[in-house]
């Protein structure tokens, strides 16, 4: 497969998709009508900050499986028309954390030392030892604003250090805070509280302007230390304050426009430590961004999870292992309840009982929306089925249960329209292997392969022959059948296994004999 490199990543990466029989083609100089020219063909795009990826990157690439951001932050990358256009979205978050910690604090201690200011006074001959007073750090606040991967290895760091930590993080519990030996505030509290302030949120449209100057008037003669997004702090405020004198200093690695203009205010401060995005510029950090997206890149070639997909449900290897025949029967549930209803789609409901209830089945519970579009949408799958369901007004349901009857393991996908509901509950048989085993509480026991014939019909002598008759003059094999019924001599509902599809002259001729109530010719393909 055609995988498209645009910004430059550690060669170690590149060779890891070279070895796993794929084509990598870099091109680090594409932009506009070049890089929609070049992603045509290509099944993986991999990018660092440098490259845009925008809606019309994913109109020009119909091949297109995953987009990897070989780094953390994703905000150069149109996650929404990436889910629209059913491809993934990955980032590399832990490669690069010790190194993004180190730089945060190597610059927390810069500016608070004045590292950088009496270096290049001595450089130009000048002894300026009685013109800086240093802060220790030892027994200070730390105010963590946004405690992901970097966010808590710094905390972890300083509180080695002797500094007390307090943490404003709207998505982390109170128990995780505390784990880190923190106390969890709001963000006025933690800027009261703090003597530093370090920030470790991803630019969004909520974090963005999240510090300005009326945020950066309560920590009045402290320090802001920005290692994570520009435009998270806002730069003419914060070089303001540094210069008045409100704030002791600042150290900056990222900002709102980068390569950041030569009229930046915060290049003219000088108690503001500037470096140029350096905080995941070791080798050993951009080694492993690169080969950790490489290997998320090749799962997703694979049709495997991928463990930091940022919008499709994602799962460790381990626990998809054991998921993996149950993610093949909910699609195919879903594909069978979706083709025997008529009407559009209202509720979908996903039930799980027995042990696979304990498990993580939100990629399961994906797979059986993709099931159910697949009929419906020319481009479906577990990473825009969820949307869909959502443009298209369909109610989505789970449910669990640890109670069973019959099976260690029971899924059932319930579709509804405005005039009926179907239910296909399927279960894995020894050696996972995928069993109907209900439909529409009719006890079955059909092997979900290839091509179905579904019949409901009056339970009395000769029906069978019937339709094997029906189907041997058009030349369809059945390779197994299944009879269930209600009653002695009421309704029932047969499963043919066929070789071969069913033309629509067959389910005509069928329906136009009196025993037969209902059929339906269902394809697996």
């Amino acid at each position: 497969m055609n995988v498209l490199v645009t910004d430059p990543i550690a060669d170690a990466g590149i060779e890891r998709l070279r070895e796993a029989g794929h084509d990598v083609e870099t091109g680090y100089d594409l932009a506009d009508e070049d890089l929609l020219d070049a992603v045509a063909d290509a099944e993986a795009l991999i990018v660092r900050s440098g490259t845009e990826v925008t809606r019309d990157v994913f109109e020009a690439a119909p091949d297109l499986v995953i987009v990897g951001r070989a780094g953390i932050g994703v905000d150069n990358i149109d996650i929404d028309a990436a889910t629209e256009h059913g491809v993934i979205v990955a980032n590399a978050p832990e490669g690069n954390v010790r190194a993004a910690a180190e730089h945060t604090v190597a610059m927390l201690f810069a500016t608070a030392r004045s590292i950088p200011q009496t270096h290049a006074r001595l450089r130009d001959g000048e002894w300026a030892k009685s013109d800086y007073l240093g802060t220790e750090l030892a027994g200070k606040t730390l105010g963590v604003v946004g405690m992901g991967r970097v966010g808590s290895e710094v905390a972890r760091k300083l509180d080695g250090l002797g500094m007390d930590l307090v943490v404003y993080d709207p998505y982390v519990s109170e128990k995780r805070v505390r784990q880190l030996g923190a106390d969890l505030a709001d963000l006025e509290k933690v800027l009261d509280r703090a003597d530093v302030v370090t920030v470790h949120t991803p630019l969004t449209p909520e974090t963005e302007g999240l510090i300005g100057s009326d945020e950066l008037a309560r920590l009045e003669g402290g320090y802001v230390v920005n290692c994570a997004r520009g435009g998270v702090v806002d730069e003419a405020a914060l070089a303001g304050a540094v210069e008045a004198g409100t704030l002791a200093g600042a150290a900056v690695d990222v900002f709102a426009e980068e390569p950041v203009s030569p009229d930046n205010p915060l290049l003219d401060v000088e108690d503001v430590v500037v470096t140029p995005h350096l905080g995941a510029s070791t080798a050993a950090a951009q080694e492993n961004v690169a080969t950790s997206i490489a290997e998320q890149v090749l799962a997703a070639l694979e049709e495997r999870p991928v463990t930091n997909a940022l919008n499709a449900p994602s799962i460790d290897e381990s626990t998809f292992r054991r998921l993996r025949p149950y993610v093949d029967l909910a699609g195919t549930a879903g594909r069978i309840a979706a083709q025997l209803v008529d009407g559009r789609v209202a509720n979908v409901e996903v039930e799980y009982r027995g042990e696979v209830a304990d498990e993580d089945v939100e990629f399961v519970t994906a797979s059986a929306l993709q099931g159910v579009f697949a009929p419906l949408e020319w481009q479906v799958n577990a990473v825009n089925a969820p949307r869909i369901a959502e443009e298209r007004g369909v109610d989505v349901t789970e449910s669990r249960s640890r109670q069973t009857e019959d099976f260690r393991s029971l899924l059932t996908v319930t579709v509804e329209t405005a005039e009926e509901s179907v239910s296909i509950s399927g279960t894995l048989f020894t050696g996972d292997e995928p069993r109907i085993v209900r439909i529409d509480g009719y006890r079955v026991d059909a092997i979900p392969h290839g091509h179905m014939l579904i019949s409901r019909n009056l339970d009395q002598p000769g029906v069978i022959g019937l339709v094997a008759t029906v189907l041997g003059n058009h030349d369809v094999n059945i390779a197994g059948m299944f009879n269930g019924r209600e009653t002695i001599g009421g309704e029932a509902l047969t499963v043919y296994s066929l070789d071969e599809p069913v033309p629509d002259e067959v389910v005509e001729a069928l329906l136009s004999e009196d025993p037969i109530i209902e059929a339906w010719y269902i394809s697996l393909d």
